[in-house]
């Protein structure tokens, strides 16, 4: 059973989640055996590697860091975080700006582009405010990147009474979380999957996302995916 949930993940998983996926399976099993096991059957998950940096000095203006490492959220749409990775695929690069809920991890809205202009940002932000209602108070949380110090970017989080919050200069741990989803993301399907174009890519990565929202599971969501808590959450609510 540990190989046949390591194999469907397709090597994503620790034996950490692999004994979550167990219990969802009716195995009650300590964490120490399967992690036992899995070295007995060589099998680990795959190493992270480091990330885009956006950051060009003050060109704007800069915001508190209001959130400051309170990565935990009592409701969806109270703390989002976003940044930006980049991707070499073919001789070209791919910048992703995706935008994750802190209540739940998940992936809410996601552009990607072959330059890391503005509206890679902007058009992310758009498709992720379908998400808010009137009742939600907001914030969101970034690095210090030149994106959003831009008076365009402040001005739209603005318009929807949506607080700004800004790590502190060149410290990655103030926005830990979406810096760990983009590790998670480049370990479990950047470095795992062969692809055969650009077009190729973006298809594999909504199939990613949809997986890391909808079937991928975490230890600290009780062995659930991220929308799976959510609904869950919601439905108890």
């Amino acid at each position: 059973m540990i190989q046949a949930i390591y194999h469907e993940h397709k090597g994503r998983y620790g034996y950490r989640r692999i004994r979550d996926e167990l219990r969802n399976l009716g195995q009650l099993v300590n964490h120490k055996k399967v992690q036992r096991l899995m070295k007995e059957l060589g099998l680990k998950s795959i190493v992270r590697m480091k990330k885009y940096r956006s950051y060009k000095g003050k060109i704007g203006r800069i915001a508190p860091n209001i959130l400051d490492r309170n990565f935990q959220a009592g409701k969806p749409n109270e703390k989002w975080v976003t940044d930006i990775t980049e991707f070499k695929l073919f001789g070209e690069k791919l910048y992703l700006s995706p935008m994750l809920d802190l209540f739940n991890g998940e992936i809410i809205a996601y552009t990607i582009d072959s330059r890391p202009r503005y509206s890679l940002v902007s058009n992310m932000l758009e498709d992720a405010f379908k998400r808010l209602s009137d009742k939600d108070h907001l914030l969101i949380h970034t690095d210090q990147g030149w994106h959003y110090q831009m008076g365009k970017y402040q001005h739209a989080l603005k318009e929807k009474k949506i607080t700004q919050s800004m790590s502190r200069k060149g410290n990655c741990y103030d926005n830990a979380v979406i810096e760990n989803f983009f590790g998670i993301l480049k370990s479990e399907f950047l470095y795992t999957q062969q692809f055969e174009s650009v077009e190729h890519f973006k298809r594999e990565l909504a199939k990613y996302i949809d997986y890391y929202n909808c079937k991928r599971i975490k230890t600290k969501l009780k062995g659930l995916s991220p929308v799976q808590y959510r609904t869950q959450t919601l439905q108890i609510a």
